[in-house]
C-alpha cells in the first residue's frame, strides 16, 4: 500500500483520534504531503512532511502518491498567498486558500501524482515580509488547530506567515520558541518572534512583532495590539492579556 498522500481539499482537519467526534489538532491545506503511518477503517495516522506534525485523517480527503512523485512535486514548491484561488481539479471546480502549497510559477498548468489541475485565475501581489503576511490575516476567527484564512490559532499565523519565504518552522508555539536567537527587550524589531507563558510557567502563545510597540497575534481573532516589556496589552480593554517569556529573532 502506498506510504505517502496529498491533501487534495482545501482544508482538512487532523484530529487526535480516529473519529470526526475527536479534538481537531491541526489541519492539512491543499497540495501538502503526508507519511501514512497507520490506518483504521477509513482513517489514516498521518506525520505531515512540512512540519512531522502527527494525527488522524478521512482517508477521503487525501489521494495516495509514490516516493518519486512526492520529491517531484516538492521540487520548486511555494505557498499560495491570495485569500482564495479557484482550480479545476480531475473531479471539478474547487477552492484554494492562502497557504496552500502549489508551484512556484502559481499559474497556468500542474500536476501532482498523476493528478492534473489548473489555475482558473490570476495570483495576486506577494507579500514582502513575514509581518505583511502576517497582517493579511488581520481579523481571521481563532480556531484552535486551524491553518486557513477562515479559522487559524496562534502558532499556524506564525508558521505560515514565515513558510513563504522559507523559513519552517515547527506547529506549536512551545516548540517554536526553541528556534532562532534571544533577544533582550529593547532591542527587539519588526519581524521578531515573542512568546507567552500561563500561570503555570508554560509557553501557550506566540505573536509577530509590527514594530517595537505593536504585535500581530491570534487571540479570538487575528488582532493588533500593544507591545510592552510585560506582554500583550489588549487595545480594547487596556488590560494585560498575555505574560511574556521569551523574543525570538530567526
Amino acid at each position: 500500500m502506498e506510504d505517502f498522500a496529498y491533501c487534495k481539499v482545501a482544508v482538512s482537519p487532523v484530529r487526535a483520534d480516529h473519529s470526526d467526534r475527536s479534538e481537531q489538532v491541526t489541519q492539512l491545506l491543499f497540495g501538502e504531503v503526508v507519511t501514512i503511518i497507520d490506518r483504521h477503517q477509513q482513517w489514516l495516522k498521518i506525520q505531515s512532511y512540512s512540519d512531522n506534525y502527527e494525527g488522524w485523517i478521512d482517508g477521503k480527503q487525501v489521494h495516495f502518491l509514490r516516493l518519486k512523485e512526492v520529491n517531484r512535486w516538492y521540487d520548486g514548491l511555494s505557498v499560495e498567498t491570495a485569500l482564495t484561488r479557484q482550480i479545476l481539479a480531475p473531479w471539478g471546480k474547487q477552492w484554494i486558500t492562502r497557504g496552500a502549497f502549489v508551484p512556484y510559477d502559481n499559474s497556468g498548468e500542474f500536476t501532482i501524482g498523476k493528478d492534473q489541475f489548473e489555475f482558473l485565475d490570476d495570483a495576486t501581489g506577494a507579500p514582502q515580509s513575514p509581518v505583511e503576511m502576517a497582517v493579511s490575516y488581520e481579523n481571521a476567527p481563532y480556531l484552535w488547530g486551524g491553518k486557513s484564512p477562515f479559522g487559524i490559532d496562534c502558532s499556524a499565523l506564525m508558521q505560515l506567515s514565515h513558510r513563504f519565504f522559507g523559513i519552517n518552522l515547527p506547529r506549536d508555539a512551545s516548540q517554536q520558541v526553541d528556534m532562532g536567537m534571544e533577544i533582550p527587550f529593547g532591542e527587539h524589531q519588526e519581524g521578531d518572534l515573542a512568546f507567552f507563558k500561563n500561570s503555570e510557567g508554560r509557553i501557550h502563545h506566540v505573536g509577530l512583532l509590527i514594530n517595537e510597540k505593536e504585535i500581530i497575534h491570534a487571540s479570538g481573532f487575528v488582532r493588533t495590539d500593544d507591545f510592552t516589556s510585560s506582554g500583550i496589552v489588549r487595545r480594547t480593554a487596556s488590560e494585560l492579556s498575555h505574560s511574556l517569556f521569551a523574543i525570538k529573532r530567526l
